[in-house]
């Protein structure tokens, strides 16, 4: 482990039954810095957190938490870290108070302490005035705050945030991603998991685009989207029965890939080399008579470089063996 990394994994790799969760991933995460691991469902996002936070163990390979290793020293690795999930994990019967109360007494924090701190974050997260209602009553904007906060009372130098604002509202993202980077200003290393292209160019110094259980490209944002090289095309046409047809007019313009196709969106994509290509696309829609609701010629976003690197977008479900619904396949394919 490098001197100034807060996270190190070597070959990682966890197996349930057939499914290979993680397959040999090498991660290092520099200490006090926002790190984003970006991929679907299935990636393997949220089982690496898991093993991180000691509660799974690899299959083989190792990982390290501020030089601790998370299999032989797990205490160790517990009082380096604050985590929150995918999911608020508050109890609903107990005050927002009393939730950060009790788990401020299992950090081992004085009664003294842990009010103060209590009283501390609950201002800090604008819970205050909700203080004293059951967590039951809460948002589920609310309900992620304060167990973002519970994850933050131990004063935790890492922090392991597993896709903390799926299914918000946007109002109560934007609340979340400024307090992500509110830890960032303090120092505190993030690992942040997310299927969200926004949340990682926005939060996160660095990435790491994760795939089938590897990392399959890292860089900060603007070096991974300068991977994919040119502008990237689209197209939206008005007939989606000639979508297919569109495709294959344009596909000899591409760089370096295939147009990728949306049909729902009716929607085309592609990297072209060169902005002029826009209105060649546009002459050969008009010599096949397919009309064209709109055009429009950008720089590469961390979609279009999860694209390139792995054939599907970075919001869409992973082609994993799920079906058996077995709980360890769950886990794997998380």
């Amino acid at each position: 482990m490098t001197p100034q990394s807060a996270i190190e994994a070597r070959d990682l790799r966890k197996q349930f039954g057939e499914v290979n969760a993680l397959d040999g991933l090498q991660l290092d995460v520099p200490a006090g810095m926002v790190f984003g691991l970006l991929g679907p469902n299935g990636a393997g996002k949220t089982t690496l957190v898991r093993i991180l936070a000691t509660l799974l163990e690899p299959t083989s390979g190792e990982a390290r938490v501020l030089g601790h290793d998370v299999v032989r020293e797990p205490l160790a690795v517990r009082r380096q870290i604050g985590l929150a999930g995918q999911f608020a994990a508050v109890d609903g019967e107990l005050t927002g108070r009393e939730n950060l109360e009790m788990i401020g007494r299992l950090n081992r924090l004085s009664g003294a302490e842990t009010r103060a701190r209590a009283d501390e974050l609950l201002k800090r997260f604008e819970l205050t005035e909700a203080a004293d209602r059951r967590a039951a009553v809460y948002s589920g904007g609310m309900r992620r705050r304060l167990d973002l906060a519970a994850g933050l009372i131990g004063r935790a130098p890492i922090v392991l945030l597993d896709e903390p604002t799926t299914g918000l509202d946007p109002r109560s993202r934007q609340e979340l991603w400024g307090i992500v980077a509110e830890l960032a200003r303090d120092g505190v290393t993030v690992l942040l998991t997310t299927q969200y292209l926004e949340e990682a160019d926005r939060l996160a110094s660095g990435i790491a685009v994760v795939d089938h259980g590897r990392i399959v490209a890292e860089g900060t944002a603007s070096e991974l989207k300068a991977m994919v090289g040119g502008s990237v095309l689209t197209v939206r046409l008005a007939d989606p029965d000639r979508i297919a047809e569109a495709a294959e007019a344009v596909a000899g313009l591409a760089v370096g890939e295939e147009p990728h196709v949306n049909p729902g969106e009716r929607e085309i994509r592609l990297t072209v080399s060169d902005p002029s290509v826009s209105s060649e696309a546009i002459r050969r829609f008009d010599a096949r008579h397919l009309s064209v609701v709109s055009v429009e010629l950008q720089q590469p976003s961390l979609d279009d470089v999860f694209l390139t690197l792995t054939g599907r977008p970075a919001e869409e479900p992973a082609d994993t063996p799920d079906s058996t619904h077995t709980p360890d396949t769950e886990e794997a394919v998380a």
